[in-house]
Order: C-alpha cells, then structure tokens, then sequence
C-alpha cells in the first residue's frame, strides 16, 4: 500500500488507471512512470494526452525528480503530477515548488514521518525564499 501526500495531509491513491513505462509509452497512453535519468525532450509529443506522470525518486539524495518536474511544467504540461519514492517530509516544499501535485509514500514512511509533518510544509508557498524578499 501506499499514501498520497498533499496539501491537505495524508489520503488513499484514487488513480486507477495504471501506469506505462516510458520505453513502452505509445501515443495514446494516459499515465506515465518516469525514472529519475528519462529525458523530457523525449515526451514532448505526449505532455497534451497525458493526465498523470509519476516521477521516481530512488533516494532521498537523488534530487533529479526536482527537475524533471520543473522541465515537465515549463514546457507546458497541466496534468496530474506525482513524486513517488524516497521523498521526506523536509522534501515537500521543494517538490511543491518544482511543479508536483502530490508526493506517494510508502506506508512505512508514514508511520516514520507522520501526516503533522508532512502538513507543516505544506505553506510552501508562503515560506519560500522569493516571498520572504517580496515581503
């Protein structure tokens, strides 16, 4: 089982529509498994029928997702967007902040890092670094 982080804490995974892997993604796939090292040049074709991309982190030190996720917004992708793996609750401002919808943990980790910590950042758009200088 898993949990999906949002703002608004800790809830069950309503996709249930499956995922594809990108070496097997065909034009008319809705739902996307990106590893950390894909190459968003290559989806750049698909960005307007996808509804979900699920981006993997395999550590909490692997921050390649980050980015992903900021290339996947600036070239203009509106869809459902998903971090899933090592992801912490000190990771949840930044990965709302590169363009993440919801973060999916596992069990074990939310029982490690429970819902008061993950929705203590989840004012991540007021506590960030260009709104401090805004003032």
């Amino acid at each position: 089982m898993s949990v999906i982080v949002t703002d608004t804490g800790f809830g069950p995974d309503d996709w249930t529509r499956g995922y594809t892997e990108l070496a097997e993604a065909a034009n008319d796939v809705t739902a996307l498994d990106l590893p950390s090292d894909a190459d968003v040049e290559a989806l750049a074709d698909k960005l307007d029928t996808l509804h979900m991309v699920r981006i993997d982190f395999p550590s909490f030190a692997d921050g390649r997702g980050f980015t992903l996720a900021r290339l996947l917004r600036l070239r203009g992708y509106k869809g459902r967007l998903r971090a899933r793996g090592h992801v912490i609750a000190d990771q949840y401002a930044m990965a709302r902040r590169s363009g993440f919808d919801e973060v999916e943990i596992s069990d074990d980790l939310a029982a490690r890092q429970p819902e008061d910590q993950w929705q203590f950042r989840a004012d991540w758009t007021d506590n960030d670094y260009q709104a401090r200088l805004r003032g």
